[in-house]
């Protein structure tokens, strides 16, 4: 009798120990602060905040975010030096803003990289392409969640754009990337490297004769003061990463990981649509200033892809080397997939 009372009593102080244990983990707080670099009013921000309210709710406010925007802990830069240092526990970042940080993520610069359609658009971005993608930044001390959607470029010009041979002769503004250069190379065109806050008065002075730019930074920046003619191309993919600290993430359960980034995915519809009605109040506006505007066909966008993708393809693997190959490799083995 007594050895089944003792055995009864282990058994009892065991299942009390792993309740107290199970107990702390859940009543444990885990608070990240992410930073960005958008306002508050813009797609970036009000779709973090919609994941922090869903990660709160689902963790039963075990994990909570505290979000920065608008480049309050500093530039990107310094924000995803700090994501890798621990100082800070995550970042939303444009991918564009990243190449000198990890090379691969400038597959995003490639032009026509994403089809026009949103829904094999993110078949690929999150699908193994994405994960593929993210993987490379565990190597880089940041562990990727997730590629996000922030719109796409287009091109502007004081010269007509009437055809891809207009693009030969004309100069346009890019940032500093050989993936862009290439690019522009590719339609008999040159492109020259500055810095964005100059950009409106390199237009100005013709300096440059055109650019490409999101349809709302067109707005927000005026360039359709200095600038005539705008083509709808789409081809250029303007895509955020999520990024979170090693031992932040780590320290989490495994439980509210998958939450986390379920969330993340989850409002992606959300997020294109909300970026879409920012993206058409901006046209409005720009259509008001008297722009000639055009949007390119499907036909004509398969062909400027033709002539763009394998420069800025090529361009791509010669700064990625062997990594960027390899990710190229499953990029177009995805996108036939998913296009066929």
């Amino acid at each position: 009798m007594n050895k089944i009372l003792s055995k009864l009593g282990t058994a009892v102080g065991a299942s009390l120990i792993a309740m107290s244990f199970a107990s702390s983990v859940s009543a444990q707080e885990f608070v990240a602060k992410i930073g960005h670099l958008e306002s508050d009013q813009q797609s970036r921000h009000v779709h973090i905040a919609k994941v922090a309210e869903l990660v709160a709710e689902r963790t039963d406010g075990a994990v909570t975010f505290e979000i920065y925007p608008q480049g309050q802990l500093g530039q990107q830069r310094e924000m995803t030096e700090g994501v890798q240092l621990g100082t800070l526990e995550a970042t939303v970042a444009p991918a564009a803003f990243l190449g000198g940080f990890n090379p691969s993520v400038s597959v995003l610069d490639i032009p026509f990289l994403l089809p026009e359609d949103d829904e094999l658009a993110q078949e690929i971005r999150g699908g193994e392409f994405g994960d593929a993608l993210c993987d490379t930044f565990s190597t880089r001390g940041v562990h990727c969640v997730t590629l996000w959607p922030n719109g796409k470029k287009h091109f502007t010009s004081r010269n007509p754009l009437t055809s891809q041979e207009d693009f030969s002769g004309q100069r346009f503004r890019v940032m500093d990337s050989n993936i862009l250069i290439e690019q522009f190379s590719a339609l008999g065109a040159s492109a020259v490297a500055i810095p964005f806050g100059e950009l409106y008065t390199a237009l100005q002075t013709g300096v440059v004769d055109g650019q490409e730019n999101p349809l709302d930074t067109i707005q927000r920046m005026r360039y359709y003061e200095v600038q005539d003619h705008l083509v709808i191309s789409g081809h250029g993919a303007m895509e955020d990463v999520v990024l979170f600290n090693p031992a932040w993430w780590e320290s989490l359960p495994a439980e509210y990981q998958e939450i986390i980034t379920e969330a993340f995915q989850e409002v992606i519809p959300e997020l294109i649509e909300h970026k879409a009605a920012a993206v058409g109040a901006a046209l409005e506006e720009i259509r008001e200033a008297g722009m000639d505007i055009r949007e390119m066909s499907p036909e004509e966008q398969d062909a400027f892809r033709e002539a763009m993708y394998p420069a800025g393809r090529d361009a791509f693997i010669a700064q990625a080397g062997d990594e960027g190959a390899s990710l190229i490799e499953v990029y177009e083995r995805e996108y036939s997939r998913v296009t066929e």
